[in-house]
């Protein structure tokens, strides 16, 4: 199965968190997406956390992620996902990893609960 992933998945699975073991399952059963933009993301949390930039391309290398561009369409859904998760505090990431799920009509994973407030996506909430 074909599924997107949040950052905050990624580094639950980096990390060794809560839901980590979850996301490294799912890694196994299928493609599996991550958006440019939580691309990004992780990069940071994994510089902000004082990883070297050559540990981090290591790291990121071994993860079984295909990036997908966050292209105009995407940019777009993402765009108009902010009315409607205004009030759950979501992220331009967070939104990013949901248009491309909506776009693509694929599961989203991640670890925040407040994107099962959101209806129209599948959402898999990794603890």
């Amino acid at each position: 199965m074909t599924r997107v992933f949040d950052s905050s998945a990624v580094l639950a699975a980096i990390f060794d968190e809560p839901g980590g073991d979850r996301v490294a399952e799912l890694w196994a059963d299928g493609e599996n997406l991550l958006s440019t933009v939580n691309y990004s993301e992780v990069i940071a949390k994994l510089a902000e956390h004082g990883m070297p930039d050559d540990d981090v391309r290591i790291v990121m290398e071994g993860v079984p992620l295909k990036l997908a561009q966050f292209d105009q369409e995407t940019a777009h859904a993402a765009g108009l996902l902010r009315r409607a998760t205004k009030s759950l505090g979501l992220s331009l990431g967070d939104r990013a990893c949901m248009a491309l799920a909506q776009i693509r009509n694929l599961q989203a994973v991640t670890a925040d609960r407040a994107w099962k407030k959101h209806t129209g996506i599948d959402v898999l909430v990794i603890r």
